[in-house]
């Protein structure tokens, strides 16, 4: 294991910087999610960790040394790339020995690792195949027995699930997070999907434009999003903005309920609304909604549970509130979160 650090990286492609001055530190065994829309940046920032980008500026260090000018193969991290880059004409056993033999490691200790790896993600029984004779799956977990098998004192997983199916991709993501766990090595994760990032992450970097705009836990940044594009940009529907003279009030749509669903005396913020459209989910419906004047060009969502007797139209005028605690305060100006409700 191994921390992960960086100081003002910088990467400038033409006149534009796909990373723009990040100051990161990942700590020993964590698992740190890079997440951002396409074009943040994330990617590039993971390839110069890797060594296979060169930063314009700035530092990377691994475990407290400098190792910014090295190249991968020194940098003793393994790295499993989105297409997982096996080699099509070596069978799975050669494509996870492949790392062990480059560096002359004698064949039964390769043996040997091989066999531990395979164990490790249940692969046994693929070892002479090769990879177009897999599932996605398979070659996911073939991808990350070949990371393994060096062991290596961090990881980086470049959207290492994108090609899976929706089914698929969840069972991968637990058996991810458990190996990980288990060899409790510093993991560095891309992705653009917010799912995986709050339900993989020890903590997420949210980037953008080549920044990263929030560092937390995934509770963290869901709850308590330091700006306007962490708020809208977590969450599936997004925070609700309504502006509000010098600031934009946030809430989340599952905190917006009928006026019925707190108890009498609760202290809560009350949000008449004309709902427009109903999508029922199964376990969930997202009532779509206007609000009332002066705010009749906002559009709200609010998620409510199937089985809560609320009975909607699209259409009429409803009463909704929430509680205050609930509503997030953001600079209209900056988008910068502010403490308080303004005075």
């Amino acid at each position: 294991m191994a921390t992960v650090e960086t100081r003002a990286l910088t990467k400038r492609f033409e006149t534009a910087n796909a990373v723009d001055g990040i100051d990161l530190a990942v700590r020993e065994g964590e698992f740190l999610v890079l997440l951002g829309p396409s074009g943040c940046g994330k990617t590039t920032l993971l390839r110069m960790l890797a060594g296979l980008e060169t930063p314009s500026a700035g530092e990377v260090l691994i475990g407290g040394r400098t190792v910014t000018h090295l190249p991968p193969r020194a940098r003793n991290i393994a790295m499993v790339f989105q297409s997982y880059a096996l080699y099509p004409h070596l069978s799975v056993y050669r494509n996870i020995a492949f790392p062990l033999a480059a560096v002359g490691m004698p064949r039964h200790e390769v043996a040997d690792k091989v066999a531990q790896a395979a164990s490790m993600f249940g692969i046994e029984r693929l070892l002479e195949r090769k990879p177009r004779q897999l599932s996605g799956g398979e070659r996911q977990r073939v991808a990350l027995a070949r990371a393994v098998v060096r062991n290596p004192v961090v990881f980086l997983l470049d959207e290492p699930l994108s090609n899976l199916d929706a089914k698929l991709r969840t069972s991968a993501r637990d058996e991810l997070q458990q190996f990980q766990r288990r060899l409790g090595t510093t993991t560095v994760y891309v992705t653009h999907d917010q799912i995986e990032a709050m339900g993989l992450g020890d903590r997420i970097a949210v980037l953008d434009h080549g920044r990263v705009r929030q560092l937390g836990t995934p509770l963290e940044v869901y709850h308590e999003p330091a700006d306007t594009f962490v708020a809208t940009f977590l969450g599936s529907p997004p925070m609700n903005l309504m502006d509000d003279g010098p600031v934009s009030c946030g809430f989340r749509p599952e905190h917006l309920l009928p006026r019925e669903a707190f108890p009498a005396g609760d202290a809560v913020v009350d949000i008449p609304l004309t709902v427009t459209r109903i999508e029922h989910l199964g376990a969930d419906r997202l009532v779509y909604a206007a609000l009332e004047p002066p705010h009749t060009r906002t559009r709200v969502v609010c998620r409510l549970p199937s089985n809560v007797p609320a009975p909607l139209e699209p259409g009429r005028r409803y009463d909704f509130a929430l509680r205050p605690g609930d509503l997030r305060y953001f600079d209209r100006e900056t988008g910068l979160k502010r403490p308080a409700a303004p005075t």
